[in-house]
């Protein structure tokens, strides 16, 4: 398949709102996909790379390369070259990345230059994310989209499990099945503002505490130790705590899903990215164990001895999981058979949760099975929402239905010497009057734009939600914002009435006390 149509139906998913458009677009491609190339052209529509980000930087890939004059390049070739690009190593390596890069792009049209640019980058955003691409293989395969999706959260890869599909029908997921060893897609929460808000539309749950750390599968296969990230990648070296208390338990079979934390001095859980830099690939475990040693906490389990748990509820799974697990070990939890009832209860429980410098709860269906995909209203999450009034710094120009205009916001808050200090980036939460209103209002702002980054004067201030903070080294505060996303802009707010560094900080008992810092 020549790489010009996954640009055309790119382009065209990127132009509509309309789900049922865009998993209509998806099916027609992938049904006109060869098996072979089946796995590729799904990965690619979703904006991912099977080997990975390959090393290319921004300004790599910003350079000019004269374009081809038609379209001749094929998904296996770009497969090929992205392959290349990733085995680039050692002396000479951004020379030889440039060549291989420079070919790519040069027997590209410009057209699928700008689709290659986005998807080298990671900035493929129309839309074609794992739900809605999972319904275009199920139509375009002729098989039930809840078999579909069960299969992938067994198998943990879309990609192959849709080549199975399109090569052989519904009979192909049948071969799909739970497997000690094999990582299972996590099931995921959808939001709720409140503790009540999601009372009400779960009704009878489990109240958890919702911990800030690596979430975790462990396989236990005799004395075989398995664990497995959200991601599905194996960091079982990284977790000796973790595997020796999986070995310690009763059960010679499991699979279980939980949260790994540390903890400082006085038993409170430590920032995310301590955790996060504790499982880092190049860390001495053994050093890291005694500077920061991890402990895990479980609050499910899919299988036990030769039972598969998956659609028992979750008042069913959780009794398999005390039988199998050690209370210490499991994560602290209220029982709410009767929401309204109980209320008053399910809020003390939350309050507590942020008190033990925890970071919400999760609200889970009693009755619920556990189903991967998207995210819906069997398990919902609270959380404490921060908000800052921000300056800000620059905007990039969007892509897809955004081209045109300035998305991605550069955010700053106010330093002690008078500048202003980035805290991160964010597009989400713009409606596309706010798209348009920003366009013109930065526009007028403006001092310079490369054709990618319009930098502005800093006049204009945003309110911004976020989640909390973490550490990060490339902003000069030593922070950056977590999850955040834009309530509204500001026009009525100076950028000196804007939040200062400090505040962020928390210091004087400000936005980013709770943060976790």
């Amino acid at each position: 398949m020549l790489l010009a149509e996954l640009a055309r139906v790119s382009r065209e998913i990127a132009d509509t709102s309309a789900r049922s458009r865009k998993t209509a677009l998806l099916a027609e491609v992938f049904a006109a996909a060869s098996p072979e190339e089946a796995a590729l052209v799904i990965s690619y529509l979703a904006g991912r790379l099977p080997q990975g980000r390959p090393g290319i930087g921004g300004r790599m890939l910003a350079q000019e390369v004269e374009p081809a004059a038609g379209p001749t390049l094929t998904v296996r070739a770009v497969d090929e070259a992205v392959t290349e690009l990733a085995a680039v190593a050692g002396t000479g390596s951004q020379a030889r990345r440039r060549r291989v890069l420079d070919g790519l792009l040069g027997a590209a049209t410009a057209d699928e230059q700008a689709f290659l640019r986005r998807l080298l980058s990671g900035e493929v955003r129309q839309g074609a994310l794992d739900a809605v691409a999972l319904e275009g293989v199920a139509a375009a395969a002729g098989v039930p989209a809840g078999d579909l999706r069960r299969a992938v959260m067994l198998d943990g890869s879309l990609p192959r499990v849709a080549a199975a599909a399109l090569a052989h029908g519904v009979q192909a997921l049948g071969g799909f099945i739970l497997r000690v060893g094999q990582p299972v897609q996590p099931m995921l929460a959808g939001t709720a503002a409140s503790v009540a808000e999601a009372l009400a539309a779960v009704g009878p749950c489990a109240v958890e505490e919702k911990l800030d750390g690596i979430r975790v599968q462990v396989h236990r296969e005799g004395d075989d130790v398995r664990i497995y990230t959200r991601s599905l990648d194996e960091i079982t070296a990284r977790l000796p705590e973790v595997a020796e208390l999986a070995r310690s338990l009763p059960g010679e079979r499991f699979i279980l899903d939980g949260e790994v934390i540390g903890r400082s001095a006085d038993g409170r859980p430590v920032p995310f990215q301590q955790i996060a830099s504790r499982v880092g690939s190049r860390v001495d475990v053994d050093a890291a164990r005694r500077t920061l040693p991890v402990v895990p906490f479980f609050f499910d389990v899919l299988a036990a001895a030769d039972e598969v748990l998956l659609d028992l509820p979750v008042r069913r799974r959780y009794e398999a999981l005390a039988a199998l697990v050690p209370e210490h070990a499991r994560v602290r939890r209220l029982v709410v058979e009767d929401p309204r009832a109980q209320a008053a209860e399910a809020e003390e429980f939350w309050a507590e949760t942020l008190r033990r410098g925890h970071e919400g709860v999760l609200v889970k269906g009693l009755d619920s099975a556990y189903a991967a995909g998207r995210r819906g209203r069997n398990w919902l999450k609270v959380k404490p929402v921060h908000t800052l009034d921000l300056v800000i710094l620059a905007a990039e120009w969007g892509h897809g239905r955004r081209t045109g205009l300035l998305s991605n916001l550069h955010l700053g808050a106010r330093a002690a010497d008078g500048t202003y200090a980035m805290l991160g980036k964010t597009f989400k939460g713009l409606t596309d009057e706010m798209l348009r209103w920003q366009t013109e209002a930065l526009g007028a702002l403006a001092v310079s734009d490369d054709g990618f980054t319009v930098r502005v004067r800093p006049e204009l201030v945003v309110e911004i939600a976020y989640d909390g903070l973490q550490r990060s080294p490339r902003y000069p505060a030593g922070v950056a914002l977590r999850f955040a996303r834009v309530l509204r802009h500001r026009p009525d707010k100076s950028a000196e009435q804007a939040d200062t560094v400090e505040t962020v900080l928390g210091e004087g008992g400000g936005a980013g006390a709770d943060a976790g810092l």
